[in-house]
């Protein structure tokens, strides 16, 4: 599988991870992608794919691509046995300058691109992404349309600091402390945080923490959980593995065996890190 990526250019920068690119065979026919402190942007180039936001909600079908604010639920890609796509990894508050709705409104709800840009402009994009030269032309390509895009969004600087006071200390803060140092009141805080990013403050430190945890174990090694739950400012390994299985369906202890089998079948794959097998 193919896979490239980089750093936009600023102003982006402050609200994207990375562009990328993706083509190849899938490791697997379904991949579930835990919650982490970030979201999603797919432009799909190839055959559809699918969709779970969640045990008890159908699977749905992606032919233009799908847009993901911040998840607080694990959700299973359902691939095609080819792939090609590009696509955005957003911090958690950086789709808010490209979305015509609240958030909070896409919050655990994928949608397509369609139903964010209009139709008419997707099909444009996609049109001159696929006779595009290579991946880096791709890319190129994606960050104009962004820049194109990119609108000026009320409370976003209020909602950019905060969340980077979080993201610095991997979550463990003390949320009422938060809005006083940002000098607004918690209400407003919080509703600034679900109109762009979807979530609470409160969340987004929990997901944080949970994904600063998740990066800190070594599966190939021995796990000495007590010292990792500690490390992390949980209360104890019962509220550890009470926020695992809330992040992941798993246990921390099945996790591993997971993410195990990952590194065993697919050694050095581009996606291994944070997808897990979900067959």
């Amino acid at each position: 599988m193919e896979y490239v990526s980089r750093v936009p250019r600023p102003p982006l920068d402050g609200l994207i991870d990375d562009l990328y690119y993706l083509e190849g065979a899938p490791p697997y026919a379904r991949l579930t992608l835990p919650p982490g402190p970030s979201a999603l942007l797919v432009v799909n180039l190839g055959a559809p794919f699918r969709i779970r936001a969640g045990t008890e909600i159908e699977t749905a079908g992606y032919a233009d691509g799908c847009v993901i604010t911040m998840p607080t639920r694990a959700f299973e890609f359902g691939y095609p046995p080819e792939t090609r796509s590009v696509g955005v990894h957003f911090k958690p508050w950086g789709p808010a300058p490209f979305l015509p709705m609240p958030a909070a409104e896409l919050c655990d709800r994928p949608v397509t691109v369609e139903q964010v840009w209009g139709r008419p402009a997707v099909a444009e994009l996609r049109d001159r992404l696929a006779t595009a030269a290579g991946p880096h032309e791709m890319l190129t390509l994606l960050e104009e349309e962004l820049m194109r895009r990119l609108c000026e969004t009320a409370g976003l600087g209020l909602v950019r600091r905060t969340s980077g006071v979080i993201a610095a200390a991997a979550g463990a803060v003390a949320i009422g402390g938060l809005s006083v140092a940002a000098g607004v009141s918690g209400t407003h805080l919080t509703r600034r945080f679900k109109e762009l990013i979807g979530v609470t403050p409160k969340r987004l430190a929990r997901t944080y923490r949970f994904a600063a945890t998740v990066f800190a174990i070594d599966p190939a090694g021995p796990i000495d959980w007590g010292d990792l739950a500690g490390g992390a400012g949980y209360f104890d390994q019962a509220h550890f593995g009470h926020e695992f299985r809330a992040f992941t369906g798993l246990t921390p202890t099945r996790y591993v065996e997971v993410r195990r089998r990952f590194l065993r079948e697919h050694p050095g794959h581009a996606l291994d890190g944070w997808p897990l097998p979900a067959d």
